[in-house]
């Protein structure tokens, strides 16, 4: 492995933007503490004391990046000979094969956060708190199959970012597949349905089943979950919710 793989924290956004998000917490605290809590505690089943910990890694944890895998891809190099001939220079142009080496890594505040999030819910909030826990997975499994296959047939290879997928796109096919499949049946939690539908659908859809195409990406790191590359599994998640919310 080279040095560069060994790094575990760097920065996807820039010390301006992370201080102003930082400060923007600080003075609407209150607001979120009031509106979110209500989110994860009240819908979700977020434990009380685990919720102002969830904020604090999300945002302090979009700095961390862990280094999971580094693929290497043919990338040819262009150079040129010169040849004298006469007192006239010739360049002749040359192509030559080398190496690029993209590190994948898990960002921990966009990534790895949500996908613990989702694991508490599937674990532990469905099993003790839904009134029939089987029915419910059922209905993950389909939303999350739904978003995973939309995600991926809308995602893009942009050259030196990453698999791009219109924003609006997975919190939207979220939202709209929970409120057509939570109250089949016994009905379901539908926030717990979106949040891990959307927050696991989209890491699929968008990262895992996009892995093959990481050589042609030609960035030196992707980093799942980071600011400005992949997507925002974090935001997918949270604004899957809050559509609910506002839908039902």
């Amino acid at each position: 492995m080279t040095s560069t793989f060994r790094r575990l924290i760097f920065r996807p956004i820039s010390m301006l933007y992370f201080t102003i998000l930082l400060l923007w917490l600080l003075m609407l605290t209150p607001l979120i503490s009031l509106f979110l809590r209500a989110v994860f505690v009240e819908h979700l089943g977020l434990p009380p004391e685990l919720f102002l910990i969830f904020l604090l890694l999300s945002l302090l944890g979009s700095f961390v990046n862990i280094p999971i895998a580094e693929l290497e891809s043919p990338q040819p190099i262009y150079t040129y000979r010169e040849v004298t001939f006469f007192g006239v220079t010739w360049y002749i142009p040359q192509v030559e094969m080398g190496l690029r080496r993209t590190i994948i890594a898990l960002n921990v505040g966009g990534c790895l956060v949500p996908i613990l999030v989702s694991l508490y819910l599937l674990l532990y909030s469905i099993p003790r708190a839904e009134p029939d826990p089987l029915s419910t997975y059922i209905k993950v499994l389909i939303v999350l199959l739904i978003v995973s296959l939309i995600v991926h047939k809308s995602s893009r290879v942009v050259r030196g970012l990453g698999i791009a997928t219109p924003a609006f796109i997975p919190p939207m096919i979220t939202a709209v597949a929970t409120l057509l499949i939570y109250h089949v049946g016994i009905p379901s939690n539908p926030m717990r349905i979106a949040y891990i539908g959307g927050t696991l659908g989209t890491l699929i859809g968008a990262d895992i089943l996009n892995l093959h195409r990481i050589p042609r990406l030609g960035a030196p790191i992707v980093s799942i979950g980071g600011a400005g590359t992949f997507d925002g599994i974090y935001t997918t998640g949270l604004i899957s919710v809050l559509l609910i919310l506002l839908l039902l």
